[in-house]
């Protein structure tokens, strides 16, 4: 099967041998989709990755967050989602003095960590993973965290993409907070370019070949 655009009730395929995915359900045999995006098939199991909405945090989510505030055990921080995140001393892998936490971090940082839990008291982050941390230079910009799946392309294909026409080394918070990283500032926004053509065209097929194309004619 291939990609598609589908609305929520819309029938994307008709058949006892698939599976309802994520953001889809089935009824009467047949799969329906439950939010506007794009349907796709992996080894009979239908998801819809939806093209509109606001982020829900997820656990093992790799997010990005500018700190808001410090408590006596750890930061508040902001994901761009209803409810603040909370990332404890316990997660920071190194030894923090609890009389001088802005030497971890200040308000107004940012930083990429992963969501380890979700419960009654809210988003809890942790550090404890490689690529984690405090973020120290580059380029931060939001976009739809709807459009994240399509930045990132299948396993990695649409970074890679960009990395080999830009040089610069990109982190895609789950969020939608994108975080670039290159050999200059021209190069940074030549990144931030081709992500925002990805983000106005999330709804066509075969959107690496075009974003290849768009680099092909852009390129200075």
């Amino acid at each position: 099967m291939e990609r598609k655009l589908v609305v929520p009730g819309e029938v994307v395929v008709d058949g006892e041998d698939f599976l309802p995915g994520e953001n889809t359900e089935k009824v009467d045999g047949r799969i329906v989709s439950l939010r506007y995006g794009l349907a796709e098939e992996q080894n009979s199991l239908i998801k819809v990755i939806p093209l509109s909405g606001v982020y829900a945090p997820r656990r093992g989510n790799v997010v990005i967050g500018k700190v808001e505030n410090i408590t006596a055990n750890g930061w508040i921080v902001d994901i761009g989602c209803a409810d603040n995140a909370f990332l404890s001393v316990a997660e920071v892998p190194r030894y923090v003095n609890k009389d001088a936490m802005e030497e971890v971090f200040k308000i107004g940082e940012m930083l990429i960590g992963k969501i380890w839990s979700i419960g009654k008291r809210g988003v809890d982050l942790s550090l404890k993973s490689r690529g984690l941390g405090k973020i120290e230079d580059g380029l931060i910009f939001e976009v739809n965290s709807n459009k994240v799946p399509r930045i990132i392309g299948r396993e990695g294909s649409m970074i890679k993409v960009i990395k080999d026409n830009t040089g610069c080394d990109l982190s895609v918070g789950q969020n939608g907070f994108v975080l670039i990283k290159g050999p200059s500032v021209d190069a940074e926004l030549f990144a931030k370019k081709a992500i925002e053509f990805i983000c106005a065209n999330s709804f066509v097929s075969g959107l690496t070949d075009a974003v290849t194309k768009w680099f092909g004619e852009n390129k200075k």
